[in-house]
């Protein structure tokens, strides 16, 4: 998917206070709030074109700290600690930049909205200065403006990476949407389905609440072990559920990241599933696994077919 080329834009209010930027990305607004909110992601694109920014302690919480530095092209340092005043995922986001030591002493606040428009994302992140004064000094030393425009373009990048695969299948169940929900959220009955035709699951541990971890371990008939790990994002119930999955090697390391967004829709006593799978930050590791993904869920959800029946 490519980002929107509608340019981000900017523009002070009456008081002369504020900055306000706003851009329409091609991704949806779960994945959007990821990227802003997951350090490994946001240390691809935080920062003007030319900076790198390293992130030491991210609390995603109200009153939690977000502390990181951004490196300049010419090596300075910019250090930055910033506050969350307001969490509400995944529409909106609200920060204290509070000064560290040694750095510029000018605090202000930036409120993040996250608007659905169908699959796109329209964010509007509003900056707000303590006086006029505070707000043209940031502009007209450190170009603002132009580093925030720079800033999102790169997020739009990340974005683009973060969406470099996917598979979306819909089938239709002869099964209550609430028989469904309840098979894909039951350790046992996920244990039964899960997986390609065969393949049998000696670990399945969820916990299907946002933040709840998933670690499914899968056999396939020769007797290797794949096993996977992930997050639950969301959960809707009947209607539904987002979490992450991702390979793992020998050493328990990620592979890669599937971002996972199951819909369920009643249909006259029955039920239409729609599964969009994405594979985030593509690596060499990822290829050999790919070409394989679509008929495994198909056979998958065969498999939930039958549990949902029994």
């Amino acid at each position: 998917m490519a980002a929107s080329n509608a340019n981000a834009s900017a523009s002070a209010n009456a008081a002369g206070r504020e900055m306000v930027f706003t851009r329409v990305f091609d991704a949806p607004r779960e994945l959007v709030f990821e990227a802003w909110t997951t350090p490994r992601h946001l240390e691809q694109w935080w920062g003007p074109v030319g900076f790198r920014t390293t992130i030491h302690e991210m609390d995603v919480r109200p009153g939690g700290e977000w502390r990181l530095t951004m490196r300049g092209p010419d090596g300075r340092d910019y250090r930055n600690r910033i506050v969350f005043v307001e969490v509400a995922k995944p529409e909106r986001l609200v920060y204290q930049h509070e000064p560290e030591p040694g750095s510029e002493p000018i605090s202000f606040q930036v409120a993040v909205t996250f608007a659905a428009e169908g699959s796109a994302t329209r964010v509007n992140m509003r900056m707000t200065f303590p006086s006029a004064k505070a707000r043209d000094y940031v502009a007209l030393t450190y170009g603002a403006i132009e580093g925030a425009n720079q800033t999102l373009a790169r997020l739009a990048a990340r974005l683009r990476h973060m969406q470099g695969w996917e598979v979306q299948i819909a089938r239709r169940f002869d099964a209550p949407r609430d028989l469904v929900f309840q098979a894909w959220t039951d350790p046992e009955q996920l244990r039964r389905w899960w997986g390609p035709a065969e393949f049998t699951n000696p670990v399945c541990e969820i916990d299907p609440r946002p933040g709840g971890a998933i670690r499914i371990h899968m056999r396939a008939p020769d007797g290797v072990t794949y096993p996977m790990a992930g997050v639950y994002r969301e959960v809707t119930p009947p209607s539904r559920l987002v979490f992450t999955s991702g390979a793992l090697d020998e050493n328990g390391s990620l592979l890669f990241e599937v971002w996972n967004v199951v819909t369920l829709e009643e249909d006259n006593g029955g039920t239409n599933l729609t599964l969009k799978a994405t594979v985030m930050d593509i690596t060499p590791n990822a290829l050999r696994y790919l070409p394989g993904a679509e008929r495994g869920w198909s056979s998958s959800l065969e498999r939930l077919a039958r549990e949902v029946a029994r």
